[in-house]
């Protein structure tokens, strides 16, 4: 199966307006991108005692202001501006959002795009976020998420849906439109943990790690290890692991960055970096997510053409 490029959307800044996005949306189709990403937060807590798991410092995915465009509305935007390129929220915390609401507006939206939803999902990090939004409770974000997920399904294939669960209950509805896609969009589970994993087996199309960062590195060995207990976990339940794909997010790291031996992955020459991208090709990623975000949109649109001409065309 080839592999498939995709890139991170601004969600905050000057590059989040309008006219930059229309622009980074419709370069990155015309590149040959699959897809684009953009993160979920609803607001940004004052103080938080949160850790964001994919930074070692006190970094934040927000600017100092809290803002962060709606990622469902910003995709949505960009799908009436593009005809190929896939839309996907990465991630989507389920539990933010009222089940019934999300089911309805992730349809919404795979309709309007005819078809190019793919939904990647997560339970979340920032306890506060929670609180603010009056979601489930924090510990419980697993197993709400999990409902979620079967209610979703439960909207988008049955024409009597009904569900009993803790967190969610459905009955007496009729649900429509359902989402072009069938039975469902493709969905991508989020999160470097074991549930996770396990998540990605039971409710998705794709497990959806993140890799080459600090916090994160996801070196080969340990990739390998995780796919080999996806493919088990598969195993286990009953289903084909060749049915459940890898869909990596990764940073791009400036060329300017140690080329010899104290290089990071993604990060050098093309030809380097291309390696990298073999490597993990290798192991079973399907999918990979390149973060070209920045603050200025030439830097970010000189950044996708590099990434496109010189290594995406190696590869």
């Amino acid at each position: 199966m080839p592999l498939k490029f995709g890139f991170y959307l601004p969600s905050h800044g000057d590059t989040a307006r309008r006219g930059p996005l229309i622009e980074i949306a419709q370069t990155g189709e015309r590149l040959g991108y699959e897809s684009m990403v953009v993160g979920d937060h609803i607001m940004a807590p004052r103080v938080s005692n949160s850790s964001y798991p994919y930074s070692v410092g006190s970094e934040v995915p927000w600017d100092e202001g809290g803002e962060h465009l709606e990622q469902l509305t910003e995709l949505t935007f960009l799908a009436a501006v593009t005809e190929r390129i896939r839309l996907v929220p990465s991630v989507m915390i389920v539990p933010y959002r009222n089940p019934l609401l999300a089911a309805k507006i992730l349809a919404t939206m795979d309709v309007l795009s005819e078809g190019r939803l793919t939904i990647g999902i997560g339970v979340g990090w920032l306890e506060e976020e929670f609180e603010a939004l009056d979601s489930p409770p924090f510990a419980d974000r697993g197993a709400a998420t999990n409902e979620y997920l079967e209610a979703f399904k439960e909207l988008w294939t049955s024409d009597n849906p009904t569900y009993d669960g803790k967190f969610v209950k459905l009955s007496n509805i009729e649900f429509s439109p359902k989402p072009v896609q069938k039975p469902h969009p493709p969905i991508w589970v989020g999160g470097q943990s074991r549930p996770a994993i396990r998540r990605a087996v039971e409710h998705g199309n794709a497990w959806h790690p993140v890799g080459a960062t600090p916090a994160t590195p996801l070196e080969p060995d340990k990739l390998a290890s995780d796919i080999e207990y996806m493919n088990n976990h598969a195993v286990r339940i009953g289903r084909d692991p060749s049915e459940v794909e890898v869909a990596m997010k990764a940073p791009l790291y400036d060329t300017e960055l140690p080329s010899g031996d104290d290089r990071r992955r993604f990060s050098g020459e093309p030809e380097q970096i291309a390696e990298d991208i073999q490597t993990y090709a290798d192991l079973g990623v399907t999918n990979l997510i390149f973060d070209v975000r920045g603050s200025d949109l030439k830097r970010i649109l000189e950044r996708m053409a590099w990434l496109s001409e010189e290594v995406m065309s190696i590869t």
